[in-house]
């Protein structure tokens, strides 16, 4: 073989080895709009498009109010359809009883959002504008919050509640690197490799905070044992085959297998009280999810980690999106985010 021939095969070679290497690394790496989240303590993620093609055929369109309507009609953007993904960071508030509540959020959302006519709706609700590293960031007021939205891409906006502007110019500098496929905050980088593969939710760190009354963490009622600045990492797996199951995982880092333990005995008794309790419950698709969940549930203890698993059915899913649409309506991302 001539010799040029050779080094033209060996560099083609070397070239598909690094393209090969870096398609590999990307598949690892945490998806973009988590890697824009600013330092927090707790990140929760949505990936939109696989769950609507797993409820496609059972979800019904929601009914409209005439506030969301408008919204509709006003930017081209329909939540329900447009939204692709959304990467939620959680921050905990110094003062829980303070004005900014608890919690706040920064948002990064992606799908067809963008655009001039979003773009003019935040016009005209801001009360004041900054401009950062070349993009706009509109200042809205909203239930004694500022909510401070920008457009960071062609398909992605980012949205805080936080109470200065620190953590939206976080995700605008972040949005600068994004294509590091490793790049993300120290909780992204600690927690994310113990994800499973395939999730389309998850959260990692102090993901409790929304469900926290005084320290603890309340779900549907029952105050679980656990502090809200547990550690947490939550996931939602479709199972296999993709139609039979939907697999919910929550493990949680106790501070010593002793204390594990101990949580791992509460939170066992607990599950055996509330399926004692659904049995009673009225038939709603949400009493019926919970029994389903309750029923399948499984609590388990490895060193010091506490494990909850459970499956609950996609048509059920749907049945409880349904009810939830029926009854609520979806909200612009400045709204949700200033309501928390």
């Amino acid at each position: 073989m001539h010799k040029r021939t050779r080094r033209t095969l060996l560099v083609v070679a070397g070239v598909l080895a690094l393209l090969a290497l870096a398609v590999f690394l990307r598949s690892k790496a945490p998806p973009e709009a988590a890697r824009l989240l600013p330092e927090s303590d707790g990140i929760i993620y949505f990936n939109l498009k696989p769950v609507r093609t797993f409820l496609r055929k059972d979800l019904k369109p929601p009914r409209r109010v005439p506030e969301y309507q408008e919204f509709v009609d006003a930017t081209g953007i329909d939540w329900e359809r447009d939204l692709d993904s959304a990467a939620i960071a959680l921050h905990r508030m110094p003062d829980p009883a303070g004005p900014n509540g608890p919690v706040a959020y920064s948002m990064v959302l992606t799908g067809k959002l963008t655009g001039k006519r979003l773009n003019s709706w935040l016009e005209s609700h801001a009360a004041s504008r900054e401009l950062y590293a070349g993009h706009t960031i509109f200042s809205i007021p909203s239930e004694n919050r500022t909510v401070r939205a920008a457009q960071v891409g062609y398909d992605m906006i980012a949205v805080s509640n936080f109470p200065t502007t620190e953590k939206i110019h976080s995700i605008i500098d972040r949005h600068r690197t994004a294509a590091l496929p490793f790049a993300g905050s120290s909780l992204l980088s600690s927690h994310y490799h113990e994800v499973p593969l395939l999730s389309v939710a998850w959260g990692v760190g102090q993901i409790g905070l929304p469900f926290s009354e005084s320290g603890a963490i309340t779900v549907l009622g029952l105050s679980l044992p656990l502090q809200d600045d547990s550690t947490i990492i939550a996931s939602l797996t479709p199972g296999l085959p993709l139609a039979n199951s939907v697999r919910l995982r929550v493990e949680e880092i106790a501070p010593d297998e002793a204390k594990a333990a101990s949580q791992a005995a509460a939170l066992s008794t607990i599950v055996i009280l509330a399926r004692d309790v659904t049995l009673q419950l009225s038939g709603n698709p949400a009493n019926n999810a919970l029994r389903e969940i309750l029923k399948s549930t499984d609590i388990s203890q490895k060193r010091n980690r506490v494990i909850a698993t459970a499956t609950v059915s996609p048509g059920l899913l749907s049945q409880v999106t349904n009810s939830e649409n029926s009854s609520a309506q979806p909200a612009t991302p400045v709204t949700a985010s200033a309501s928390k």
